[in-house]
């Protein structure tokens, strides 16, 4: 498997050769705790979320996401964000694909499921907001989550 490197506001960064629509899921259980998960592609913690498929709509495309990356289904509840930064950018190494940034991050709330890695995690698991500001993660990730909980009632755009 190819690791994922994120580079953000960084002038030695590739240039982006596609922009890929995806969507992730910002899930809170009952106890204010956030489902998280940890990427086997770079080792950092993150939202579940990934690549809108052919034929989905984007909130489907969260809801996909976190069953297959976490064993949790969901419901889709409201929106974090739109988060399209083009300082923002990831690069495949496996096919040598570089990304600009595009995701939709929902809210969401546990249907049903128990919290179960997959090829896609190492680690899935519940945490409080202070456990989730101390975890490893990209900045750009970092910033979905904040915004999350500091402003909850604005819609981020940009």
């Amino acid at each position: 498997m190819g690791q994922r490197i994120d580079y953000f506001d960084d002038p030695d960064a590739p240039a982006p050769t596609s922009l890929v629509p995806s969507a992730n899921a910002l899930v809170v259980n009952d106890s204010g705790e956030i489902l998280l998960i940890r990427r086997s592609d770079n080792g950092n913690w993150a939202l579940p979320g990934g690549a809108m498929d052919l034929g989905e709509s984007l909130p489907q495309t969260a809801v996909r996401e976190t069953a297959e990356e976490t064993g949790i289904d969901v419901e889709v509840t409201g929106l974090v964000g739109i988060f399209t930064d083009p300082r923002h950018v990831i690069l495949y190494t496996s096919n040598g694909e570089v990304r600009q940034e595009f995701s939709i991050v929902f809210t969401a709330q546990p249907i049903s499921g128990t919290p179960t890695p997959s090829d896609e995690t190492t680690e899935v698991r519940w945490v409080s907001e202070a456990e989730c500001r101390s975890l490893p993660m990209d900045p750009s990730m970092r910033r979905r989550i904040e915004h999350f909980l500091t402003r909850p009632q604005d819609v981020h755009l940009g």
